[in-house]
């Protein structure tokens, strides 16, 4: 029986040091920082756990944005949709700014799937300006549905 308990212990000390591991927003960090991490952890979604990319984007996700998108496990279930499961385990990314003022961003991301097709998406993202712990923090308000390029060779 005690051969069985320190498996499971440190299988759970194992899980709560990684959901530790994630980025917080700080007012250190800039839009295309931002972007940068929602992208890589979602290319990487299935580490340091699974879905912990998932959770990356989603610490990311405006308030506002929260409340449309709804909770963590509503979230989930929106990234694993036909329109933005393409973002999960992406091969390459490519990102064009549009426009950056001192309160939005706004990016063009290319993505090469994972089964070789190519796609982009607007991300937007803005700077939280009211008080709180997230002020001055830069967070995603919107991502477009995905548009088809078509396939890579």
């Amino acid at each position: 029986m005690k051969i069985l308990i320190k498996p499971i212990l440190f299988f759970f000390l194992f899980i709560e040091v990684s959901y530790a591991d994630l980025i917080k927003p700080n007012s250190e960090l800039k839009p295309f920082d931002v972007l940068s991490i929602q992208l890589n952890s979602l290319k990487n979604n299935n580490f340091p756990y699974k879905d912990a990319g998932i959770e990356q984007a989603w610490e990311f996700a405006h308030p506002n944005n929260k409340k449309i998108t709804g909770p963590l496990k509503k979230f989930k279930q929106m990234i694993y949709s036909e329109s933005y499961k393409i973002l999960i385990k992406h091969e390459n990314n490519k990102i064009e700014i549009l426009k950056e003022t001192n309160a939005e961003s706004i990016y063009k991301v290319f993505i090469l799937s994972n089964n070789k097709k190519k796609y982009y998406y607007i991300w937007k993202i803005e700077k939280i300006l009211f008080e709180g712990n997230l002020k001055n923090c830069w967070m995603t308000t919107s991502v477009s549905q995905p548009m088809y390029l078509g396939e890579v060779i």
